[in-house]
């Protein structure tokens, strides 16, 4: 018998960027965002991690979502992704149960190699950021390691476990996939999929090339616990098109100037063909909702993770986008608050 699909979950992803250069300021609003996003009912917030500013500002992600725990009651936290080649297993282990721990069992954690050699280099890992199956390869290695951890299993050395005790992790545990193979790969891991706002190195639509992934990674699924999807967007709620054009535009076609310096993207794009290659949806409510109507991947998602990345709207905007999104957006695609505001100590929601 096949169990009952998953109820639409709502979450946002924060890169944790800022406009100054006050890193201070920047992670207080991004702290900011969780606590309000908690009171609106947001089901899961997330966060990238970045160890070069490109990107993104947040280099430690589990010291931000301890802290983040402590403001909030009932959100859900993750990772999306945590760069796993370059961490130590058995010490990300430790982190992510320590805070799993003091939040009650919100954790989310989200894995994957990361993709810009930068990274590695500064780590001293040159090889693997140029080398992108050796990447996965340590990818899977440590993901086996971690999970064995988190499972509360003697690792490591004789009688040797993390602590604190960690909660079920079965369900909880998510790979970044970029292709139909590598969603069959964490289909077979038991893992959770993370699907990317937008598909890199493709002509084609975002979406388009993204539900091949997700076919793939439901056919491949055999585990006894129904599978997620977690689809990040950019979504991008305003007044009007035109205001979230002025909020977003300048930005995006940027960022895409210089991803096709690395030769992510073609050269010459304009604003608009920027915002179609980062498959951005926004304007008035009603407008993202009619457009999101013809999303090919989102009727397979589980969960609908809203980013505004690489957009940096400015804070009292984006604040008015997450509520936008959770009173206007998100209920119109039949999201609904989950009915019991307490956090599960269990570990794995529904």
């Amino acid at each position: 018998m096949t169990p009952p699909a998953p109820r639409l979950r709502l979450g946002f992803l924060t890169h944790v960027q800022g406009r100054d250069e006050d890193p201070a300021r920047t992670y207080r609003q991004a702290q900011e965002l969780f606590v309000a996003a908690d009171e609106l009912g947001f089901d899961t917030g997330w966060v990238a991690q970045h160890h070069v500013p490109l990107g993104g500002g947040l280099s430690s992600p589990w010291t931000f979502l301890a802290h983040a725990a402590a403001r909030t009651r009932r959100i859900r936290l993750g990772t999306a992704i945590t760069v796993l080649p370059l961490e130590d297993p058995l010490r990300l282990a430790e982190d992510v149960a320590s805070v799993d721990t003091l939040s009650g069992g919100r954790v989310e954690l989200g894995v994957g190699s990361g993709s810009h050699p930068d990274e590695y280099a500064a780590f001293g890992r040159p090889e693997l950021g140029a080398d992108p199956v050796r990447r996965r390869e340590v990818t899977t290695a440590h993901l086996a390691v971690l999970r064995h951890a988190l499972a509360g299993r003697e690792c490591g050395a004789p009688g040797f476990r993390v602590q604190p005790a960690p909660g079920d992790f079965t369900r909880r545990i998510w790979q970044g996939v970029f292709s139909a193979r590598g969603a069959e790969h964490a289909a077979g891991a038991g893992s959770q999929l993370l699907l990317n706002r937008a598909a890199y190195g493709f002509d084609e639509p975002t979406d388009e090339v993204q539900r091949p992934w997700a076919e793939a990674y439901l056919a491949a699924w055999q585990q006894p616990y129904p599978p997620r999807i977690g689809l990040s967007r950019f979504v991008f709620p305003a007044a009007d098109r035109r205001t979230a054009l002025d909020r977003i535009a300048q930005d995006v076609h940027q960022a895409a100037l210089r991803m096709a310096e690395r030769g992510t993207f073609p050269r010459g794009l304009d604003t608009a063909e920027a915002l179609r290659r980062f498959h951005c949806f926004y304007g008035a409510p009603e407008d993202i909702v009619a457009a999101l109507a013809g999303e090919r991947v989102l009727p397979l998602a589980t969960d609908l993770i809203a980013q505004f990345n690489p957009a940096v709207p400015g804070h009292d905007a984006a604040l008015r986008a997450l509520e936008l999104l959770a009173t206007e957006v998100a209920p119109a695609l039949g999201w609904r608050p989950a009915s019991d505001p307490t956090p599960t100590t269990a570990g794995n929601p529904a």
